[in-house]
């Protein structure tokens, strides 16, 4: 499960598509799943989209899918097989063996038409066997059109239809008889009533000719109007306890759907659905119109959410209490790890070169960074304020079959006393301005003469290129900033530099790990560049610490 989205839209039809293009715009991370496969495939044209009326359906989706990547969102084929976990930690899983992970999801997979058992129903379905009146009755205005009476909706289907052509029969098939009161509506209408089995339809160069009853009789037709079982294509989501429930046209039961809010929540909380799998009566320009709404809705839901989050970060900053309980809570909550557990590309890139030694972690969270310096022979110490995340490194080291000492200890207030190392380094570890350079001088002391300082923060620059990043673009400082704290008659400057890079998907989201020491940046690489402020420094042998 490497990569992780704000959202992962599952479908990419109109629906989902919509979604992903509002989210997209609003600078979320997003990955649409679709296994191509479009309920409208057969149809050679769309109607009643405004501005787009008699495009092909997949033409409207080829322009879909471009905008949606135009913004940056990631779109996948693949089939869902399984999707579970709960809001901020949705798993998804493809039938390719890949992993997604998301905050939230949008649920756009459509419904699936129960067609009736009647032979050529199958094969002329989207052509010349229809459903909908408002989606191919011009195209067959005042020919002849025949309706079979295979469900609930038959009687309504008929009256419609004869909006469009006159010569409208009504194939009663196995329903009962027409009460007085229908019979007498019908007639008044010029609905001819023909009554027996209907056997199979009749064709000719691939073309509908006639229905043919059981008794032999073949009725002359140019289309025929069926009333298909609408059924949500929802089973991946029983995972997260979302059934489809019986799905109405006034009174008549006519499939099965996901019930939303008229937002596109469903009952289970971080879960959105729009287009035909909510609504299986939604045409084309419907669902999409669904899509945006949800996507709107999500967008807005992540926003509270970010905020809530930016908030207790601040506090977690200023209220060492807050920040300690906040911390282990953190990490509490989360069953296994919550980074990857690989190494910080800027620590495997600066310290290859470095000789083994004493190594000081500074806010080594789960111990990715720490567990891989040991593994390349440094001895390490992996300082962290949270107990759960310290017994989550020394298990990784153990695995590694690698030693590594743990200490709890708050990074802002810690002093590393007469202890030196040769390396110190500390990974996206943040802090207000008003604490940073302070902590960022302890560390220095920590540092053994003749031994590295290395430092990696997010740029501040980030921010103005929609990462959500908690705070504000002052929180994080550059290179030349760190820098400035040492003094230069007892420090060498060996980098001191804003390095820019693709952004992991999670970066282009919920800027989760952007306070507080953590590793962990693997994962897969997203659309957008970001940008790491470097600090490398080489403390001058035989001197004691002096900073500025």
């Amino acid at each position: 499960m490497d990569e992780t989205y704000d959202v992962v839209v599952i479908g990419g039809g109109a629906a989902g598509l919509s979604g992903a293009l509002a989210l997209g715009r609003a600078r979320r991370s997003v990955a649409v799943v679709d296994e191509g496969t479009p309920r409208n495939a057969p149809a050679h044209e769309m109607h009643n989209y405004l501005g787009r009326d008699g495009t092909p359906p997949a033409d409207l989706l080829a322009a879909g899918r471009a905008e949606v990547a135009g913004y940056g969102g990631t779109l996948v084929r693949d089939t869902v097989t399984a999707v579970g976990g709960s809001a901020g930690a949705f798993t998804v899983e493809l039938a390719g063996g890949r992993g997604l992970r998301a905050r939230r999801l949008l649920v756009t997979t459509g419904l699936t038409d129960e067609l009736p058992e009647i032979p050529g129903v199958r094969e002329l379905w989207g052509t010349d066997v229809l459903h909908c009146p408002y989606c191919h009755g011009w195209e067959v205005r005042d020919q002849a059109v025949g309706v079979v009476a295979t469900g609930p909706m038959s009687l309504h289907q008929v009256q419609l239809w004869r909006q469009w052509s006159a010569d409208v029969v009504l194939f009663l098939h196995t329903a009962p008889e027409p009460d007085d009161d229908t019979a007498e509506a019908l007639a008044a209408r010029g609905v001819r009533v023909v009554r027996g089995e209907v056997a199979a339809l009749e064709t000719g160069s691939g073309r509908l000719t006639g229905v043919r009853l059981a008794d032999g009789r073949v009725v002359p037709r140019a289309a025929v109007v069926v009333a298909p079982r609408f059924v949500a294509r929802s089973a991946v989501l029983t995972g997260l306890g979302l059934e489809a429930e019986p799905f109405r046209m006034g009174e008549a039961v006519v499939g099965a759907h996901v019930p939303v809010d008229p937002r596109g929540a469903t009952a289970v909380p971080g879960v959105w659905a729009a287009g035909n799998v909510a609504d299986p009566g939604a045409q084309v320009i419907g669902a999409a119109a669904a899509g945006l709404m949800a996507g709107a809705a999500v967008n807005a839901d992540l926003v509270a959410e970010d905020t809530r989050f930016a908030v207790e970060v601040l506090r977690a900053q200023t209220d060492p209490e807050f920040g300690e309980r906040w911390w282990e809570d953190r990490y509490r909550a989360q069953e296994h790890r919550v980074w990857s557990g690989r190494v910080n590309d800027v620590l495997a890139t600066e310290a290859a070169g470095l000789p083994p030694g004493r190594a000081l972690d500074a806010g080594a969270g789960e111990g990715g960074d720490a567990v891989w310096l040991a593994g390349r022979g440094w001895q390490v110490t992996a300082l962290d304020l949270s107990r759960t995340a310290l017994d989550r490194a020394a298990a990784a080291a153990e695995q590694a079959g690698v030693p590594l000492e743990t200490r709890r200890a708050d990074v802002s207030t810690w002093e590393p006393g007469d202890e030196r190392w040769d390396l110190v380094t500390a990974s996206f570890l943040h802090f207000l301005p008003a604490t940073r350079d302070d902590v960022l001088r302890r560390l220095a002391t920590a540092v053994a003469p003749g031994g590295t300082l290395l430092v990696t923060v997010h740029d501040g620059s980030d921010l103005s290129r929609g990462l959500q990043r908690p705070g504000l673009p002052e929180w994080y400082a550059t290179g030349e900033q760190m820098a400035a704290v040492l003094d230069p008659a007892e420090w060498t400057v060996e980098v001191a530099e804003t390095r820019p890079r693709r952004a992991r998907a999670h970066e282009n989201g919920h800027g989760g790990h952007d306070h507080g020491g953590h590793e962990g940046h693997g994962g897969h690489e997203g659309h957008a560049h970001v940008a790491d402020a470097v600090l490398r420094a080489r403390r001058q042998p035989s001197t004691s610490s002096s900073l500025v």
